[in-house]
Protein backbone atom coordinates (compact mmCIF):
# COMPACT_ATOMS: atom_id res chain seq x y z
CA UNK A 1 0.00 0.00 0.00
CA UNK A 2 1.45 3.39 -1.04
CA UNK A 3 0.56 6.58 0.83
CA UNK A 4 0.14 9.77 -1.19
CA UNK A 5 1.10 12.85 0.77
CA UNK A 6 1.19 15.28 -2.17
CA UNK A 7 0.22 14.81 -5.77
CA UNK A 8 -0.04 16.90 -8.89
CA UNK A 9 -3.81 17.09 -8.54
CA UNK A 10 -4.04 16.33 -4.81
CA UNK A 11 -5.11 13.02 -3.23
CA UNK A 12 -6.56 10.40 -5.58
CA UNK A 13 -10.13 9.26 -4.96
CA UNK A 14 -11.88 6.44 -6.77
CA UNK A 15 -10.89 3.69 -9.19
CA UNK A 16 -8.06 4.17 -11.68
CA UNK A 17 -7.30 1.06 -13.68
CA UNK A 18 -6.31 -1.68 -11.26
CA UNK A 19 -6.00 0.60 -8.20
CA UNK A 20 -8.40 2.48 -5.93
CA UNK A 21 -7.64 5.78 -4.19
CA UNK A 22 -9.20 6.63 -0.83
CA UNK A 23 -8.56 8.42 2.47
CA UNK A 24 -8.54 6.91 5.98
CA UNK A 25 -8.02 8.99 9.14
CA UNK A 26 -6.91 11.89 6.87
CA UNK A 27 -4.24 9.71 5.21
CA UNK A 28 -4.57 9.41 1.40
CA UNK A 29 -3.61 5.99 0.05
CA UNK A 30 -3.82 3.67 -2.95
CA UNK A 31 -4.73 0.00 -2.88
CA UNK A 32 -4.98 -2.57 -5.60
CA UNK A 33 -8.27 -4.15 -6.58
CA UNK A 34 -8.96 -7.50 -4.91
CA UNK A 35 -7.53 -10.46 -6.74
CA UNK A 36 -9.56 -13.48 -7.58
CA UNK A 37 -9.48 -15.94 -4.74
CA UNK A 38 -7.23 -18.90 -5.24
CA UNK A 39 -8.14 -22.37 -4.19
CA UNK A 40 -7.80 -22.64 -0.42
CA UNK A 41 -4.91 -24.67 0.93
CA UNK A 42 -4.84 -26.44 4.27
CA UNK A 43 -3.61 -24.23 7.10
CA UNK A 44 -0.67 -25.29 9.20
CA UNK A 45 -1.03 -25.80 12.99
CA UNK A 46 1.02 -22.64 13.53
CA UNK A 47 -1.31 -20.62 11.31
CA UNK A 48 -4.36 -21.96 13.13
CA UNK A 49 -2.81 -21.15 16.52
CA UNK A 50 -1.97 -17.61 15.46
CA UNK A 51 -5.46 -17.05 14.01
CA UNK A 52 -7.11 -18.32 17.18
CA UNK A 53 -4.92 -16.12 19.38
CA UNK A 54 -5.86 -13.13 17.24
CA UNK A 55 -9.55 -14.00 17.60
CA UNK A 56 -9.17 -14.60 21.35
CA UNK A 57 -7.65 -11.16 22.01
CA UNK A 58 -10.09 -9.39 19.67
CA UNK A 59 -13.13 -10.83 21.44
CA UNK A 60 -11.65 -10.30 24.91
CA UNK A 61 -11.12 -6.58 24.28
CA UNK A 62 -14.73 -5.87 23.24
CA UNK A 63 -16.11 -5.02 26.75
CA UNK A 64 -13.26 -2.52 27.23
CA UNK A 65 -13.90 -0.46 24.08
CA UNK A 66 -15.21 2.71 25.82
CA UNK A 67 -12.20 2.80 28.16
CA UNK A 68 -9.65 1.90 25.48
CA UNK A 69 -11.06 4.64 23.24
CA UNK A 70 -10.16 7.10 25.99
CA UNK A 71 -6.93 5.45 27.14
CA UNK A 72 -5.34 5.16 23.69
CA UNK A 73 -6.80 8.17 21.85
CA UNK A 74 -3.50 10.07 21.87
CA UNK A 75 -1.80 7.06 20.24
CA UNK A 76 -4.36 6.66 17.45
CA UNK A 77 -2.25 8.28 14.76
CA UNK A 78 -2.83 6.45 11.50
CA UNK A 79 -4.66 3.65 13.33
CA UNK A 80 -7.61 3.25 15.66
CA UNK A 81 -7.49 3.23 19.45
CA UNK A 82 -8.58 -0.41 19.40
CA UNK A 83 -5.72 -1.36 17.08
CA UNK A 84 -3.21 0.37 19.36
CA UNK A 85 -4.58 -1.45 22.42
CA UNK A 86 -4.73 -4.76 20.57
CA UNK A 87 -1.09 -4.59 19.53
CA UNK A 88 0.14 -3.91 23.07
CA UNK A 89 -2.07 -6.45 24.84
CA UNK A 90 -1.44 -9.15 22.22
CA UNK A 91 2.24 -9.02 23.19
CA UNK A 92 2.01 -8.38 26.93
CA UNK A 93 -1.16 -9.88 28.37
CA UNK A 94 -1.79 -13.20 26.61
CA UNK A 95 -0.39 -16.40 28.06
CA UNK A 96 -0.52 -20.07 27.18
CA UNK A 97 -0.66 -21.86 23.86
CA UNK A 98 -3.76 -22.49 21.75
CA UNK A 99 -6.21 -23.92 22.68
CA UNK A 100 -5.28 -23.07 26.30
CA UNK A 101 -4.99 -19.29 26.03
CA UNK A 102 -5.40 -17.05 29.06
CA UNK A 103 -5.14 -13.41 30.16
CA UNK A 104 -2.51 -12.22 32.64
CA UNK A 105 -4.52 -9.45 34.30
CA UNK A 106 -1.57 -7.62 35.91
CA UNK A 107 -0.08 -7.17 32.43
CA UNK A 108 -3.20 -5.73 30.76
CA UNK A 109 -3.04 -2.18 29.37
CA UNK A 110 -6.27 -0.17 29.19
CA UNK A 111 -4.34 3.07 28.75
CA UNK A 112 -0.79 3.99 27.82
CA UNK A 113 1.18 7.16 28.43
CA UNK A 114 3.77 9.12 30.38
CA UNK A 115 1.54 10.84 32.94
CA UNK A 116 2.23 9.63 36.51
CA UNK A 117 -0.49 7.40 37.91
CA UNK A 118 -2.05 7.47 41.35
CA UNK A 119 0.21 6.92 44.35
CA UNK A 120 -0.58 4.04 46.74
CA UNK A 121 -3.93 3.32 45.10
CA UNK A 122 -6.11 0.85 46.99
CA UNK A 123 -9.56 -0.56 46.28
CA UNK A 124 -12.09 -2.34 48.47
CA UNK A 125 -15.75 -3.28 48.59
CA UNK A 126 -18.03 -0.82 50.34
CA UNK A 127 -21.11 -2.67 51.42
CA UNK A 128 -22.23 -5.20 48.81
CA UNK A 129 -22.61 -3.06 45.69
CA UNK A 130 -19.98 -0.31 45.73
CA UNK A 131 -16.27 0.05 45.08
CA UNK A 132 -14.18 2.38 47.23
CA UNK A 133 -10.98 3.68 45.62
CA UNK A 134 -8.42 5.72 47.57
CA UNK A 135 -4.91 7.00 46.88
CA UNK A 136 -2.19 8.98 48.62
CA UNK A 137 -0.79 12.47 48.20
CA UNK A 138 1.68 13.01 45.35
CA UNK A 139 2.76 16.61 45.80
CA UNK A 140 6.42 15.76 45.12
CA UNK A 141 5.73 14.43 41.62
CA UNK A 142 6.30 16.82 38.73
CA UNK A 143 4.14 17.15 35.60
CA UNK A 144 0.85 16.49 37.37
CA UNK A 145 -2.14 18.69 38.10
CA UNK A 146 -4.79 18.65 40.80
CA UNK A 147 -7.48 18.41 38.12
CA UNK A 148 -6.03 15.38 36.34
CA UNK A 149 -8.96 13.05 35.74
CA UNK A 150 -9.38 9.46 36.95
CA UNK A 151 -10.61 6.47 34.95
CA UNK A 152 -11.74 3.38 36.87
CA UNK A 153 -12.38 0.03 35.21
CA UNK A 154 -13.68 -3.11 36.89
CA UNK A 155 -13.94 -6.38 34.98
CA UNK A 156 -15.70 -9.67 35.66
CA UNK A 157 -13.94 -12.58 33.89
CA UNK A 158 -16.94 -14.79 34.59
CA UNK A 159 -19.42 -12.43 32.94
CA UNK A 160 -16.92 -11.04 30.40
CA UNK A 161 -18.26 -7.63 31.37
CA UNK A 162 -16.56 -4.29 32.16
CA UNK A 163 -17.91 -1.39 34.20
CA UNK A 164 -16.53 1.85 35.59
CA UNK A 165 -16.26 5.56 34.85
CA UNK A 166 -14.21 7.96 32.74
CA UNK A 167 -13.54 11.30 34.43
CA UNK A 168 -15.67 13.21 36.89
CA UNK A 169 -13.19 12.40 39.66
CA UNK A 170 -10.00 14.46 40.12
CA UNK A 171 -6.52 13.47 41.27
CA UNK A 172 -6.93 15.93 44.15
CA UNK A 173 -10.00 14.09 45.50
CA UNK A 174 -7.85 11.25 46.92
CA UNK A 175 -10.85 8.93 47.07
CA UNK A 176 -14.11 8.06 45.38
CA UNK A 177 -16.96 5.58 45.58
CA UNK A 178 -18.55 3.86 42.60
CA UNK A 179 -21.76 1.84 42.61
CA UNK A 180 -21.18 -1.09 40.27
CA UNK A 181 -23.59 -2.74 37.86
CA UNK A 182 -26.00 -5.09 39.71
CA UNK A 183 -24.88 -8.05 37.58
CA UNK A 184 -21.41 -7.77 39.10
CA UNK A 185 -22.54 -8.35 42.65
CA UNK A 186 -20.90 -11.46 44.07
CA UNK A 187 -18.41 -11.75 41.19
CA UNK A 188 -14.61 -11.78 41.29
CA UNK A 189 -13.46 -8.46 39.84
CA UNK A 190 -10.20 -7.27 38.28
CA UNK A 191 -9.65 -3.56 38.94
CA UNK A 192 -7.69 -0.95 36.96
CA UNK A 193 -7.20 2.77 37.34
CA UNK A 194 -5.68 5.43 35.05
CA UNK A 195 -5.18 9.17 35.08
CA UNK A 196 -5.30 11.65 32.23
CA UNK A 197 -5.00 15.39 31.80
CA UNK A 198 -8.14 17.47 31.63
CA UNK A 199 -7.57 18.20 27.93
CA UNK A 200 -7.14 14.47 27.26
CA UNK A 201 -3.77 14.86 25.55
CA UNK A 202 -1.72 12.88 28.08
CA UNK A 203 -2.52 9.56 29.79
CA UNK A 204 -0.88 7.36 32.37
CA UNK A 205 -0.31 3.65 31.99
CA UNK A 206 -3.26 1.82 33.50
CA UNK A 207 -2.50 0.45 36.96
CA UNK A 208 -3.67 -2.99 37.99
CA UNK A 209 -4.97 -2.51 41.54
CA UNK A 210 -5.77 -6.16 42.09
CA UNK A 211 -8.62 -8.63 42.37
CA UNK A 212 -11.66 -8.19 44.59
CA UNK A 213 -12.83 -11.61 45.72
CA UNK A 214 -16.59 -12.25 46.01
Amino acid sequence: MAKIFKGIFGPVSGKIGSVVGATWKNIPYLRSLPRKKKKKTARTPAQIANQQKFKFVTEWLVPFYPYISNGFRHLAQGRTEINAAFSLNYKSAVGGVYPDLSISYPHVFLSKGDLPGLMEAEVSLLGTDSIHLSWGADNRIHHISFNDQVMLVIYSPELKMADGFIGGVKRADHECTYKMHPKMLGQALEVYVSTYTLNGKTMSDSQYIGRIAP
